[in-house]
């Protein structure tokens, strides 16, 4: 048997995941993380963070009982945003979970990429609400200072002292967490990195949960991907990052092997600002599936967008049977536990493949009464089940057809 993956080419290296940091509303780091995702726990709580005063629904994902001091040591927090603490902190998180010091780091040629969605536009309604109240001059320069999403990934370095790196931030909306953990596979991959820094990153705002409410897309209570009575998305926060490095690499210093990133697809159909469109869906998993050398019977379980809207779900499950066929893989949707954390959203949910294959289960989607017959998917309502995972596809979809798909397999011990 060949050493090397089918969909690798020769002369390409095996990419690892080696490290996960994880900020949700369900768990700070991997191993709460790991816990609530077998638990079903639900991030849902009343939104505290900025004002809902005039809004019928008034609950979303916060992430609760962050204390970023524990993670950022060397940048003064008040020089970070909301949604820079969470991926500084992440990849802080990340570094540590892999084993790395940032001292072994800094001396390597890397890639920090992060996707947002919103970048810091907790801060823009900061500055925007001050402006409304006492014009420009009521704007705190200091809040100003940290608005640019560059941040979000050029922090990361600059907290870990890390020079020899690209640091992108990555904007492709709410695939973006995928786009960027292409980015660095393709990195890696091509030896032009020795490591990569990987994932996304949102902070809650009102922007965005006013953009959804007026756009009547906003779940009264929770959310509840494929089922029949579901009434849209809750917003949600956090980040993810991971570490991504060759598998020689990995296996020379006896790191902990999570998963193998087998490939990725991207697509971007413009078919319209909000509305998906099924078949550029299904291109895209097949771009993704093809890449990385995979068969779709060869596919274990699907880590959906699954958003809870009519839309999303009908159209999403539409494209997985068109590829897999009418029986396909088990497809489970996190949003229903996380909320849709924007930016942060295929990032964790690539963070939660990797968890599943490592530990052995597929969690649920919860909330699940009845699922939808035009979705027509086991969408393991409820509760995890058990499960030898080795091959797992992470779907992200974004507003104006920006499609990401990763693929993730199980390290079965083959030599680099």
């Amino acid at each position: 048997m060949s050493s090397v993956h089918p969909g690798i080419e020769q002369g390409k290296r095996r990419v690892v995941l080696t490290g996960f940091g994880v900020i949700s509303s369900i768990g700070i780091g991997a191993a709460e993380f790991t816990e609530s995702l077998r638990n079903g726990r639900s991030g849902v709580s009343p939104i505290s963070v900025f004002d809902v005063e005039g809004f019928e629904h008034r609950n979303g994902c916060e992430v609760k009982g962050f204390e970023p001091e524990q993670w950022i040591t060397r940048i003064p927090l008040g020089e970070l945003g909301r949604a820079s603490r969470f991926a500084v902190a992440a990849a802080r998180m990340a570094v540590r979970d892999a084993g790395l010091d940032p001292e072994q780091l800094a001396g390597k040629r890397g890639l920090i990429s992060v996707g947002t969605t919103d970048g810091e536009s907790f801060e823009l309604d900061q500055l925007v609400a001050a402006e409304l109240a006492d014009g420009p001059g009521g704007m705190d320069p200091g809040i100003v200072r940290r608005v640019p999403a560059a941040r979000l990934s050029t922090a990361i370095a600059h907290e870990l002292a890390l020079t020899d790196v690209e640091a992108p931030t990555i904007a492709t909306a709410c695939s973006a967490g995928n786009y960027a953990i292409g980015y660095g596979y393709d990195a890696v991959s091509s030896g032009e990195v020795e490591f990569a820094l990987c994932g996304g990153a949102d902070a809650m705002c009102r922007k965005t949960f006013t953009g959804f409410y007026r756009l009547g897309t906003i779940a009264p209570e929770c959310c509840q991907p494929f089922d029949v009575d579901r009434k849209g998305i809750l917003t949600g926060e956090g980040a993810g990052v991971l570490v991504l490095e060759s598998l020689e690499s990995a296996l020379a210093r006896g790191a902990t092997i999570y998963a193998e990133v087998l490939g990725y697809g991207l697509n971007c159909d413009a078919y319209h600002q909000v509305a998906p469109n099924g078949a550029s869906v299904a291109e895209c998993m097949e771009i993704a599936l093809r890449d990385a050398g995979v068969k779709p019977e060869e596919v274990d379980l699907i880590s959906a967008h699954g958003t809870g809207t009519k839309a999303n779900d009908i159209t999403e499950a539409g494209a997985i049977r068109q590829v897999f066929g009418e029986e396909p893989p088990r497809t489970i949707s996190l949003k229903s536990m996380l909320g849709h954390t924007m930016g942060a959203a295929s990032a964790l949910g690539a963070i939660a493949c990797g968890l599943a294959i490592t530990h052995g289960f597929i969690p649920p989607t919860i909330n699940h009464t009845e699922t939808d017959p035009e979705c027509r998917i086991d969408c393991v309502p409820n509760h995890a089940v058990d499960a030898d995972l080795r091959i797992v596809q992470n779907n992200g979809l974004a507003f104006g057809g920006n499609n990401a798909i990763v693929i993730l397999g199980k390290y079965t011990g083959s030599p680099a």
